[in-house]
C-alpha cells in the first residue's frame, strides 16, 4: 500500500491555527492529493478535502465521533456530553429529539420572532451614530432564540447572556485570552442552562410543550432515564448557541449586500423566495463559517489505495470543499445563480457539514440557518444605512472568520416594509 503524502513540518498545529479555513486545501493542492497525513498537537492526523472525502467521512460504518474533536473545542463550543460527540443508536435517539424541534411551523415561528427583534433593533439604532452589525446581530438572535426556546431572558440579563452565548463560538477555537474567556463563558452558561432544566422539572418554569426548554428537559435516554440535568443543559445550549452564531453570517450578509448592490436592490424590491435562497446559499458557499469537522477511524480500512488505521483522527475540510473547482466553476466569484443548477448533493456543499440531516449530519439547525438568513437579508436590504470607510477584509486567521471591522453601519434609518414572496 502506498503511504499517504505527508507535510514537511514535524507538526502543523501553528500553520493550521494561523489559517484554519485554507490550510488543508492549500496543502492538498501543494501535494497534489485529496488526503495527506500530518501531526496536529503532536498527534498523527489525516486531513482531507473534496466531495468524495466528505462522502467517506460521513460513512458511520467507518468513522465515529467520540473523542474526535479537540478538547479545546469540546470544552467551549460543543460542551461535554452533547449530541455532537455521540455515535450509533445513542446519537440517533438524541438527534431525533432535536430534529423534532425543526418542524416547518417551529422554524417559521422562530423566523417571525427574529423579524420582530430586527424591527425593534432598528428602532434602537435610529438614535445612534453607528452600530457594529455583528455585535447587534448577536443580541437580536439571542433575544429571538430564547423567546422561541421557552428560555426566560429578563431585560437585565440580555447583555450577560448574549455575551456568554457569543463567547461559546467567538473564541472557542482560538488560543490565549479569547479561549480563556470562552472557557469561563462555557462554565457559566452550563450552570445557567442546567438550572433552567432543573426549574422545568421542578415545575418552577413551565415552557410550552413544543419548545426546546420543555422537550430537552423531559427527554429520556434509550434506557428510559431522564437525561442528566447537566447534559440536558448542554444540549439546550446546543440549540441556543448555534442560532446566535448565525450572527457571523449576518455580518457576511451585510458584506455581500454592500459588495453587490444589484443583489441588494433585487432583494429590497421583493425578489422571490427562490432568489433569496440562492443568495444566502452563495453566502454560505463563498464566505467562511466552520473550517473543518473531525472523526476517528472505527477500524482499519483502505480508501483510494491508502490505509486508514483504527483510532486515527481524520479532519475534513469544509470551506475548501465548498470552494472546490471540480464542483464549482470560478469558485471565488459570487454568483447566486449557480444554485439554479446545483444537484443538491449533501457532499459537495457542506458549510455546516454533510450527510443526511436525520442520520449522520451533525448540525440539526441548518434549516433554521437558511430561513433566518433569508429573513435577515430582506430586513437589511430594506434598511436605510451608510457603510463608512472601514476595513472590510475578511480575517481568515480568526475563528470564526469575520470582516475585520465587524461591519460598521452609520445613519441607520427605519426599515421599509419587506415584500414577502
Amino acid at each position: 500500500m502506498p503511504a499517504l503524502p505527508q507535510t514537511a513540518a514535524l507538526d502543523s498545529s501553528l500553520a493550521f491555527i494561523s489559517d484554519p479555513y485554507r490550510f488543508i486545501a492549500h496543502e492538498c493542492h501543494r501535494l497534489g492529493t485529496d488526503a495527506f497525513e500530518t501531526r496536529l498537537m503532536f498527534e498523527k492526523a489525516i486531513c482531507m478535502t473534496g466531495p468524495e472525502a466528505a462522502r467517506l467521512l460521513y460513512d458511520t460504518e467507518r468513522f465515529e465521533r467520540r473523542g474526535a474533536m479537540p478538547g479545546l473545542v469540546v470544552r467551549t463550543l460543543l460542551g461535554k456530553g452533547g449530541v455532537q460527540g455521540l455515535d450509533d443508536a445513542e446519537h440517533l435517539h438524541r438527534k431525533t429529539m432535536l430534529m423534532s424541534l425543526m418542524t416547518p411551523d417551529r422554524i417559521e415561528s422562530l423566523a417571525d420572532q427574529t423579524a420582530a427583534e430586527w424591527t425593534a433593533a432598528a428602532e434602537r439604532w435610529a438614535g445612534r451614530d453607528e452600530v457594529v452589525l455583528f455585535d447587534e446581530a448577536c443580541e437580536v438572535l439571542a433575544r429571538a432564540v430564547c423567546a422561541w426556546a421557552g428560555v426566560p431572558l429578563p431585560e437585565s440579563d440580555v447583555d450577560k447572556r448574549t455575551r456568554q452565548l457569543t463567547l461559546l463560538f467567538n473564541g472557542a477555537g482560538s488560543i490565549g485570552w479569547r479561549h480563556v474567556a470562552s472557557r469561563i463563558a462555557r462554565k457559566r452558561a452550563n450552570a445557567w442552562a442546567e438550572g433552567l432544566v432543573e426549574d422545568v422539572r421542578a415545575g418552577r418554569l413551565q415552557p410550552a410543550e413544543n419548545t426546546a426548554a420543555h422537550v430537552i428537559s423531559w427527554h429520556r435516554t434509550l434506557d428510559g432515564q431522564l437525561l442528566d440535568a447537566h447534559i440536558a443543559g448542554v444540549d439546550l445550549l446546543n440549540i441556543l448557541r448555534p442560532v446566535v452564531a448565525i450572527a457571523v453570517y449576518v455580518a457576511f450578509i451585510g458584506h455581500a449586500l454592500h459588495a453587490h448592490p444589484a443583489v441588494r436592490d433585487a432583494i429590497a424590491g421583493g425578489a422571490g423566495d427562490a432568489a433569496a435562497e440562492r443568495f444566502v446559499q452563495e453566502i454560505r458557499r463563498v464566505y467562511p463559517f466552520f473550517p473543518a469537522v473531525a472523526a476517528r477511524v472505527r477500524h482499519d480500512f483502505t480508501w483510494e489505495g491508502y490505509t486508514f488505521p483504527k483510532g486515527r483522527r481524520v479532519i475534513l475540510d469544509l470551506y475548501g470543499t465548498d470552494q472546490d473547482p471540480r464542483t464549482w466553476d470560478d469558485p471565488e466569484d459570487f454568483r447566486p445563480e449557480r444554485f439554479k443548477s446545483w444537484d443538491e448533493s449533501p457532499f459537495n456543499f457542506i458549510p455546516q457539514g454533510g450527510g443526511d440531516h436525520f442520520e449522520n449530519h451533525r448540525c440539526a439547525g441548518e434549516w433554521i440557518t437558511i430561513r433566518l438568513m433569508k429573513e435577515t437579508s430582506r430586513f437589511l436590504a430594506g434598511l436605510p444605512y451608510r457603510v463608512p470607510e472601514q476595513d472590510l477584509q475578511v480575517d481568515f486567521s480568526r475563528l470564526p472568520a469575520l470582516p475585520k471591522s465587524g461591519l460598521v453601519l452609520r445613519d441607520v434609518g427605519r426599515p421599509a416594509p419587506t415584500a414577502q414572496a
